[in-house]
């Protein structure tokens, strides 16, 4: 089990919002230093202003390799390297059967979904390799583990997600850990596309992320490959 004062530096992708901006500040608030990342220049700023330093948001697309390149490049002279990576950055269609999905939101959640997870790994796992620690979770969901009408593209992602992580723990080496992790189903904008009004029976992402923290600092190597459920 990972104790809370290991996991120094956490780094989250997709913070602009939901999940991720639930994390960055709640994380911070538990004495950790927190990296941050989203699409959106002008909220990363607002982000990295309303945060005192060391804590820090980038302007970084994770399907761009190049910017994620830059980024580990940079953390990594800063001795900013992650001991705690958390893969959220994530899109989800809008409800349709498969064949009327548009072609670009298909590959732009593709993009998102599976790319950005295997840029932020082929640029900060061997890194975190060569520092000898660091656990890497990668968001899943229910829908990585089943299925429903309507949002296909974001199944197929999820699943992707699954399989991929646990073929990542068989590669790297220990004390390391890549763990799938279902957060749940929160109200967030993403869950009210699909759910509509029918969100607001579900907890927030502020109040998600009181047990998401604890449940994400206490993962460890003994998690290695496993798919598990935030609480």
């Amino acid at each position: 089990m990972m104790e809370t004062a290991v996991a120094a530096r956490v780094l989250i992708t997709g913070v602009s919002r939901g999940l991720g901006r639930a994390m960055l500040h709640a994380f911070a608030a538990q004495g950790m230093v927190v990296c941050g990342c989203c699409r959106s220049k002008q909220i990363a700023e607002e982000l990295s202003s309303s945060m005192a330093r060391p804590h820090s948001v980038r302007d970084v697309d994770v399907t761009q390799e190049s910017q994620v390149a830059d980024w580990a490049r940079e953390l990594e002279s800063q001795d900013a390297l992650p001991d705690l990576l958390v893969n959220n950055a994530a899109l989800i269609n809008r409800n349709a059967p498969l064949w009327d999905v548009p072609v670009e939101e298909f590959h732009k959640l593709v993009e998102v979904n599976v790319s950005g997870v295997y840029h932020m790994t082929r640029h900060f796992v061997p890194k975190m390799m060569a520092s000898g620690e660091g656990v890497i979770v990668n968001f899943s969901s229910a829908w990585g583990r089943t299925v429903a009408a309507n949002v296909a593209p974001y199944c197929a992602t999820k699943w992707a997600i699954e399989g991929m992580t646990k073929a990542l723990a068989l590669e790297i080496p220990a004390p390391l850990a890549a763990i799938a992790v279902n957060p749940g189903v929160i109200n967030t904008d993403m869950l009210q596309s699909c759910f509509g009004e029918g969100a607001q029976a579900f907890p927030t992402a502020e109040a998600w992320v009181e047990k998401a923290v604890s449940f994400l600092l206490a993962l460890g190597r003994e998690h290695n490959g496993m798919s598990l459920n935030i609480p």
